[in-house]
């Protein structure tokens, strides 16, 4: 499968005096098969260092002597010609030779000539240990995180049209609604079977329902194993049983009475942080949207969890094995914190260049009703809320809510009905009284979530007449 995370590994290799590049992400994302993929791609050798292979060149990182490094990760692995011609030089598993995240920085002053990438399981337990030693400004990050809806379906060489039709279509152009009805069915495809690479391909090459869920299952069997890696004892026992808790509660502000009524909090907490931090959940904080940066209005105390995938979800919640075809008709209880998901994590990695990935909503608990908004995003200098709607229809209560409070312009509405452009002009009771609400509602399919932000900004520079 062709990542987007490619164009910009290649545009990386191409720079004339680049920084190392460490690839961070969850386990089975793909990190290993696309530096693979770039070097093919461009035509070069790749000097893969599979570093849990080979201990001993810890003290030899700590040498910190590029020149030595080189030799010696040619002598035990066999490999000829490192850094002697253009190629990449890959650190697999660098997390555990702890040294060689310290020694990226002499690669970049001493040999800049050499294309250096790493990348590890659970690197960032080791990046938060190293804190103090990483070489600031001397490394380059890039977050990969499951692929995309966009990229699997270009993966699937007979969906062309349909491929051309997502990546083009605009207010301008016609739509087409037998695309809509076949993008329907590819998005609730998508949400069984998720963008694991490994689940993805294997559900376009075979379309086994069976084997996409036994890979999920080994899949998830892999992360649950992983935490006898950085905890023990009564720790290891919490870290387990959130993991297996924090799928049920998608989508919901996270409350830690319900994991266990009978631990503390900070305990919980500790646990969340350390699963969020293995790269298998995203917190999504609570902001005020009072302005930008949204981070700066943020809370850190209320939140709600998205999951990696939403294919790793419904196989955790225990969805059904039905055929492609049953799934595709059948409506679940849990499809709006699916729906959800599925949008929460195409926003969160779409762009996903520096630091974490990051991701907001916005939430009004009153005596009586509460308002939320899903999520809201930095749309230049203004604010844009989301809301996702797992059918055709439902309320836009909170969106109204937020509108008159914070004086939104334009918002973004995703469901399962064509596109629309609508002026919204209405009163609501609000805490000051009735208050009037004006903003422009744009409403696009769920399948069109990567491209909304970019959809919004074309209306708001030329305005369309409601389409619906």
């Amino acid at each position: 499968m062709k990542r987007r995370a490619e164009h910009f590994i290649e545009q990386w290799y191409r720079k004339q005096r680049r920084k190392p590049l460490v690839i961070r992400g969850a386990r089975q994302v793909g990190k290993s098969t696309l530096v693979r993929r770039v070097a093919k791609t461009l035509d070069v050798p790749l000097w893969e260092v599979n570093l849990e292979r080979y201990a001993s060149l810890n003290s030899i990182f700590a040498t910190n002597n590029v020149s030595r490094i080189i030799i010696e990760a040619g002598i035990v692995t066999g490999l000829q010609g490192i850094g002697n011609i253009p190629g990449i030089l890959f650190f697999d598993e660098i997390q555990a030779t702890p040294q060689a995240l310290t020694a990226l920085r002499y690669f970049y002053e001493d040999r800049p000539d050499i294309a250096v990438i790493a990348a590890g399981s659970l690197l960032e337990f080791a990046l938060k240990d190293f804190k103090s030693s990483m070489p600031v400004g001397r490394i380059e990050y890039f977050h990969l995180g499951p692929a995309l809806f966009s990229e699997c379906l270009a993966d699937d060489q007979s969906a062309q049209p349909l491929n051309d039709f997502f990546k083009a279509w605009n207010f301008s152009e016609p739509f087409s609604e037998a695309a809509h009805k076949s993008l329907l069915d590819r998005l609730r495809d998508f949400v069984l079977v998720g963008g694991m690479p490994e689940a993805a391909e294997a559900f376009l090459r075979r379309h086994d329902l069976q084997e996409v869920h036994a890979i999920h299952r080994s899949i998830l069997e892999t992360y649950h194993d992983d935490f006898g890696k950085y905890s023990t004892g009564a720790e290891l026992e919490k870290l387990r049983r959130v993991f297996e808790f924090l799928p049920s509660t998608i989508g919901e502000k996270f409350k830690f009475v319900r994991v266990n009524p009978h631990w503390r909090s900070i305990d919980i907490r500790h646990a969340v942080d350390q699963i969020a931090l293995a790269g298998i959940i995203s917190i999504v904080h609570h902001t005020d949207a009072s302005g930008i940066p949204l981070g700066a209005h943020a809370s850190d105390a209320v939140w709600k969890p998205l999951f990696l995938d939403v294919g790793l979800v419904g196989t955790a919640l225990g969805l059904p094995l039905l055929t492609q075809e049953a799934f595709r008709s059948t409506r679940f209880v849990n499809e709006g914190p699916l729906a959800e998901q599925f949008a929460g994590q195409h926003l969160l990695y779409k762009s996903s260049v520096g630091e974490r990935p990051k991701l907001h909503y916005w939430l009004r608990e009153g005596k009586t009703t509460n308002a939320e908004v899903d999520f809201v995003v930095e749309l230049g200098e203004k604010i844009l809320p989301i809301e996702i709607k797992s059918g055709a229809s439902g309320t836009m209560r909170s969106l109204h809510q937020f509108a008159a409070i914070k004086n939104t312009s334009v918002a973004l509405r995703f469901d399962l009905n064509p596109p629309s452009v609508q002026s919204i002009s209405l009163e609501i009771q609000t805490a000051k009284g009735r208050q009037p609400v004006s903003y422009t509602l744009v409403s696009l399919p769920l399948y069109l979530v990567e491209r909304g932000v970019e959809i919004v900004s074309e209306v708001k520079e030329r305005p369309i007449k409601n389409l619906s």
